[in-house]
């Protein structure tokens, strides 16, 4: 039986006057930065069908003749993404022209997309595949290979890549992915699921002095690698440079000779719905339920107590909280609140190292100490003691649990799926002790020291057909115990144990389906955090999962790991940030890094929730975080790294900042962070992640600039002209700039500012306005809510606003008087940069400002 995969490759530069109606729709605009220009094959229509390879599919020989058609087409249902780097003309406008590409395709043995070179000495069995049938576009295409032999694994070569910039993401451990950059195509590591090139001309390096601000002669390249069938690709670099793709099932009795469908390759930078269409095995982020814990601000016990959490330590964090004006609207209850059994660990013997990852669950119930608690009441079990929790503290519908493959929210519970074989209330999940076998891939880059225990001591693996009935099981008692979702660990470990089960693919794929089953029939808010799911086994087969951790644990006690979480988060966003809201997981708010990671989870359009210890918090952080009812400003998009800072690595190149940009109802925002100095990203050669020498005194200079900001016209009026203003939350200095205009800002490591940009109205011939926001928050531009304009009524500008504290604006006269939900209230205006603040008072909900002028 053949198997198949390939890549996909998009051809595009500037599609924007073709398909200028899909500017409005809005799931374009958190996602995408290169046009895409899409054409149809003049040959036969061809069907993509993922599952066998057939006729269907018709292969494009090395002959330069047989490159895809060049004739341009234009179809409601294109998906597309803007290329900004590829024109001279505004980068914040949709409407300039379109330009027809050249298909991709093999020819003198290179592969060409966009006419330009993009990797030569390409294999005779390396061929391209068109893509239509009922899709958009035949300037997509499949890269696909053959081999003469049956294989569960194969390593094909795609040809060699050289001087050619680029960002990759990678998984350095079995469960995470971070960035990794270079212009080789020996830098790129195994396990790389997303390759983004950047191609200019001559396919030329560029030098230092790149601006971020590509030219005409630059586009941008994506390769993903895929699943299809019972296979799962990867990428991978050689030290002769050539850039191969490996294949594998996991199961040594499913092979194949021949894939077509392994890689994704898209001329532009990224945007998974064509991807979506084709494969029919996950879902776009936009068409998943979004949990509702994500508006509101959260508490995780983990850090707090680790596997010592129990009630009276949960109520004393709750009151302390309380106290101090921060209420949590969601707890999320993590390991050590389950009924596990170690077998390995005996009172009286010595401690072995790691032996503490071979627990294993006796009982779909709490442990003894969540049974018979008294907590200022008698909490006979764990359904007594939520129902105290939300009753004395407020959590309506919020209390999650943690759970080794599953985990919850609002009252959340962290779940462990790896039972104990031999417990008699386990025995109708026919579970089987089974030992994991690692792929080359998992031990190449970083080892881990759980995955070795777990290969050593094994793991009660639930049988494949009885996982739903476990998940339900489990489920359905924890929501009759009050509890409302459920946060999902150690998801990667599925991937080694699919020998017997038909493949990592079909084994991951099975429980990933009882579990998202489970979820939507027991929590009806989809209230589901996935977590250590970084392959993409998991990521492509995520239907209705909307929520996963995007990067390693926040670590409190790891000085080096601090600037690596936020950089990681921000560039692995560019792909989970396709398929699921990315979770920035907790920090600790009286941490000394506090305000760097507060800062970044304003702007990532997360959850934000922190691990405090009972009586440990900095609440000037947290209540720039969260307003006084618990909600959070929430941005609308995942945070991602602005251009320029695609193939620039911020962490070690010692002179990058980082930089993350998003959207709010009216206005944008980018954060700026400093995250060099302080640690290094994990690397093959054995590099310690340590400070780099230059630590003690690394200050570094950059600009914030409107372009900074995608899809910035799309919170503007139809008339902008491009004018902004921008405000700096920490300097409190408010500028106004052209679009093409920048602001510089200075940084030393583990620093960060935070601009609130956004468009100015031209009202009249005196009078320019732009909201700003809540000030003393990190996200100020996310309390607008809405902007009305009243000329007939001699210039009345209405602000609708969420939240309390001081509210500015830029105007460029002052106001004759303001009001607040019609009540008269005093104003600050400073004529010397326009800045005109209103402090509202009282309780934190929706009002009107009004201004008249």
């Amino acid at each position: 039986m053949t198997y198949n995969s390939t890549a996909i490759i998009y051809n595009s530069r500037k599609a924007r006057n073709l398909f200028k109606w899909l500017v409005k729709k809005p799931f374009l605009s958190p996602l995408l930065y290169s046009a895409f220009d899409f054409r149809t094959n003049p040959r036969k229509p061809i069907c993509l069908n993922l599952r066998r390879f057939s006729s269907y599919h018709t292969r494009i020989s090395h002959n330069p003749s047989n490159c895809i058609g060049s004739s341009s087409s234009s179809s409601k249902d294109s998906i597309f993404a803007e290329n900004f780097s590829a024109t001279a003309s505004d980068p914040l406008k949709r409407e300039d022209k379109m330009t027809v590409t050249a298909a991709p395709c093999i020819k003198d043995g290179s592969l060409m997309v966009n006419g330009k070179v993009v990797l030569t000495d390409v294999p005779s069995n390396v061929a391209v595949y068109p893509v239509t049938g009922g899709l958009p576009s035949s300037s997509a295409a499949f890269l696909g290979a053959s081999s003469g032999i049956p294989s569960s694994r194969h390593v094909f070569s795609l040809g060699v890549l050289r001087e050619l910039r680029f960002m990759c993401l990678f998984r350095h451990k079995i469960w995470w992915m971070i960035p990794r950059f270079g212009s080789l195509g020996s830098d790129i590591p195994i396990e790389t699921q997303m390759l983004l090139l950047e191609v200019r001309e001559e396919s030329a390096v560029c030098d230092d002095s790149f601006s971020g601000q590509a030219d005409d002669n630059t586009f941008y390249v994506l390769f993903l690698p895929l699943l299809e069938g019972q296979f799962r690709a990867t990428l991978q670099g050689t030290p002769a440079h050539e850039l191969e793709f490996c294949i594998e099932s996991g199961d040594a009795h499913v092979q194949t000779t021949e894939v077509s469908e392994s890689i994704f390759k898209i001329q532009g930078i990224i945007h998974l719905r064509m991807l979506e269409r084709c494969k029919g095995t996950f879902a776009h982020v936009n068409r998943k339920k979004k949990p509702t814990h994500l508006d509101w601000f959260g508490w995780c016990t983990w850090d707090a107590f680790y596997k010592d959490v129990n009630p009276r330590g949960i109520k004393e964090g709750l009151e302390s909280f309380l106290e101090g004006g921060c209420p949590p609207k969601f707890l999320i209850i993590d390991d050590g609140w389950q009924d596990t059994s170690n077998e390995f660990q005996k009172d009286g013997e010595p401690f072995v190292e790691g032996s503490q990852f071979a627990s294993r669950l006796v009982d779909l119930k709490e442990c003894s100490k969540f049974i018979g608690s008294d907590v200022d009441i008698s909490c006979h079990d764990l359904h007594d003691f939520v129902k105290f929790v939300k009753e004395k503290y407020g959590m309506n519908s919020n209390i999650m649990d943690w759970i080794i493959t599953t985990s919850y929210c609002m009252a959340l519970v962290q779940i462990r799926v790896w039972i104990l074989p031999s417990s008699a209330k386990m025995k109708k999940y026919n579970p089987k002790l089974t030992y994991p076998v690692q792929s080359p891939g998992n031990v190449g880059n970083y080892g881990d020291i759980a995955m070795d225990s777990l290969e050593k001591y094994g793991v009660g693996l639930i049988d494949p057909y009885k996982v739903y009935d476990f998940y339900n099981d489990l489920h359905s008692y924890l929501s009759s115990s009050g509890i409302d979702g459920v946060k999902v660990d150690v998801q990667n470990l599925i991937e080694t144990l699919g020998t017997g089960y038909g493949g990592r693919v079909s084994l991951t794929r099975r429980y990933q389906e009882a579990l998202e089953e489970s979820v939507a029939k027991n929590f009806k808010e989809n209230n589901l955090i996935c977590c250590m799911s970084h392959n993409t086994d998991s990521i492509y087969s995520s239907r209705r999962s909307a929520t996963a951790r995007a990067s390693e644990d926040f670590m409190p006690r790891e000085p080096t790991f601090q600037t690596l979480h936020v950089a990681s988060v921000a560039f692995n966003s560019l792909l989970l940030g396709e398929i699921v809201v990315p979770d920035w997981d907790m920090f600790q708010s009286n941490h000394y890094t506090a305000e760097f990671h507060g800062a970044a989870r304003a702007l990532g359009g997360c959850a934000v929730y922190v691990s405090d210890k009972p009586g440990m918090h900095d609440f000037n952080i947290l209540k720039k975080l969260v307003l006084p009812d618990g909600s959070v400003l929430r941005a609308k998009y995942a945070g991602r790294p602005t251009r320029d800072c695609l193939f620039a690595d911020t962490v070690m190149d010692g002179k990058s900042l980082l930089k993350i940009w998003n959207l709010n109802k009216l206005s944008g925002v980018v954060g700026v962070f400093n995250c060099q100095g302080a640690g290094n990203w994990p690397l093959r050669d054995g590099l310690e992640n340590k400070p780099s020498s230059s630590s003690k005194a690394l200050v570094l200079s950059g600009h914030v600039s409107p372009q900074d900001i995608n899809f910035l016209g799309e919170v503007a009026d139809e008339r902008w002209s491009g004018d902004c203003a921008v405000y700096a939350f920490h300097t409190g200095s408010l500028s106004q700039l052209s679009k093409d205009g920048h602001v510089q800002v200075s940084l030393g490591t583990l620093e960060c500012e935070v601009f609130t940009i956004s468009p100015i109205r031209a009202l009249n011939e005196t009078l320019e306005f732009a909201p700003i926001g809540l000030i003393d928050m990190y996200n100020s531009g996310g309390a607008t809510e809405g902007l009305s304009f009243h000329p007939d009524s001699g210039c009345i500008i209405t602000v609708q606003v969420r939240g309390c504290g001081r509210f500015g604006v830029y105007s460029s006269k002052r106001p004759s008087y303001c009001t607040v939900d019609n009540k008269k209230e005093e104003f600050e205006y400073d004529p010397a940069n326009g800045l005109l603040i209103v402090k509202l008072q009282g309780e934190c909900k929706s009002r009107d400002i009004k201004f008249s002028y």
